[in-house]
């Protein structure tokens, strides 16, 4: 009868031991388990074509040769190979989770000079200390003495 008794006295106290472990857990103070997530995917900034700045678009000036518009500029991303006298500049940056951004400029040529360009940049209203309007259309038709009356006042 004594080997009878022996497995029920274990079971016993593997009960009572598990039911204190289990007692004594619920009046612990709160404990919250460590938060475990994925490691995420790094995600780069893509940054594709030509840089533009309003400082390059500054220096441009109407009748500047290809080689000094491309010193300037740098050689263009997309040549159209219908129009040679057409370049086009495209720079893009996206930041994933931020902003994307796209900037354009298309210069014309004109018998190998550059005669105008459109896009997302215009030319600054002040450069070296000029100013817009009619001085500057006066100065270039060589008048002797610029006309300093702007366009609106006139």
């Amino acid at each position: 009868m004594r080997l009878n008794r022996q497995p029920k006295t274990l079971k016993m106290a593997i009960a009572v031991a598990c039911a204190s472990v289990l007692l004594t857990a619920c009046s612990m103070p709160k404990l919250s388990m460590p938060s475990f997530s994925l490691p995420r995917v790094h995600k780069l900034t893509v940054q594709q074509g030509n840089v533009l700045s309003q400082e390059m678009i500054d220096k441009l000036k109407p009748g500047m040769t290809r080689s000094q518009v491309a010193y300037i500029m740098g050689e263009p991303i997309f040549r159209n190979s219908f129009n040679e006298s057409r370049w086009d500049y495209i720079y893009t940056i996206e930041v994933p989770g931020y902003f994307n951004e796209q900037v354009h400029v298309s210069l014309f040529f004109e018998q190998d000079l550059l005669a105008y360009f459109t896009g997302d940049f215009a030319p600054s209203s002040e450069q070296d200390g000029e100013s817009t309007g009619a001085t500057q259309v006066t100065a270039e038709r060589g008048d002797a003495e610029p006309n300093t009356q702007t366009e609106d006042a006139g």
